[in-house]
Formats: structure tokens, C-alpha cells, sequence
């Protein structure tokens, strides 16, 4: 029986998948964060104000699930809730300077735990796996 290459890469994927979460949601922990808590203030951080909606289809939490955890991070003070002028069903959502002084902190500790997750992975490897697996995503996508 010849090698299922598409099966093969499919759990060499998912394996490495679960290897990395586990290992991002460690050190997130060891900051004294949770994963959900992690992503909003890390978009928040990076992409300035944006709505709920837009968080939410950015970190992947259900916008039921999100409501909680923004009120979490709001009761730390470390996002603010303002309505949109134009769109009252809109409302956005941005990094307090507490936040970002605390993502100023953790950010570059845990971006370093990245980069040694791909230590030793050249430039050009990590550029083939980045067009690759988009590409995977995309038809994973539009099967949906």
C-alpha cells in the first residue's frame, strides 16, 4: 500500500499544532494569564481599537464566550468598552496604558519563546510552511 502523503501531512500537522499550543499556552500561564485573556490584549496591542466582533474573529472565541473575558480584563483595567457614535449595536474595544504597559512586558518574553520554538528552522523553511499551510487553510476554508 503506497504512502497516504495528504493523510500523513494532515497528522504531522495536527501533532505539531497541539505541540505548539501547549507550549504558548505555558508560557502565557507562567505570565500569569489566560490563553483568551492573552489573545484580545495581544490584538489589542498590536492592531489598536477594534470591535468585539472583529476580536472575536480574530483570537477565534465565540462572541458569547468573549463577553466574559472582556469583562475580566476590564475589571483589571486593562481594556476599555466604548460605544460606536455611528453603529449602536458596535461597540470597541482598546488597550488601557496598563495594558499596554503589561503587554510591553510580556510581549517580547513570549515572542522570544516562539522564536526558539523555531530555532534552527532556516528562513527559507519557515517561509515554505507559512505559503503551504495558508494554502491548506484556504481549501479547508472553502470546503466549509
Amino acid at each position: 500500500m503506497a504512502e497516504n502523503l495528504s493523510l500523513k501531512a494532515f497528522v504531522i500537522t495536527m501533532k505539531a499544532s497541539k505541540a505548539l499550543e501547549e507550549l504558548t499556552k505555558k508560557d502565557i500561564k507562567n505570565h500569569g494569564m489566560r490563553a483568551s485573556d492573552f489573545a484580545i490584549l495581544e490584538a489589542l496591542y498590536h492592531k489598536g481599537r477594534q470591535t468585539i466582533r472583529e476580536i472575536s474573529e480574530s483570537v477565534l472565541i465565540s462572541t458569547g464566550s468573549i463577553t466574559y473575558v472582556i469583562d475580566k480584563l476590564e475589571k483589571k483595567e486593562l481594556l476599555i468598552r466604548t460605544n460606536c457614535p455611528d453603529d449602536r449595536r458596535a461597540v470597541y474595544l482598546e488597550i488601557t496604558a496598563k495594558g499596554k504597559q503589561m503587554m510591553d512586558e510580556i510581549f517580547p518574553k513570549h515572542q522570544q519563546v516562539i522564536e526558539e520554538m523555531f530555532q534552527g528552522i532556516s528562513e527559507s523553511d519557515k517561509a515554505t510552511v507559512i505559503e503551504v499551510l495558508k494554502k491548506v487553510g484556504h481549501q479547508a476554508a472553502e470546503k466549509e
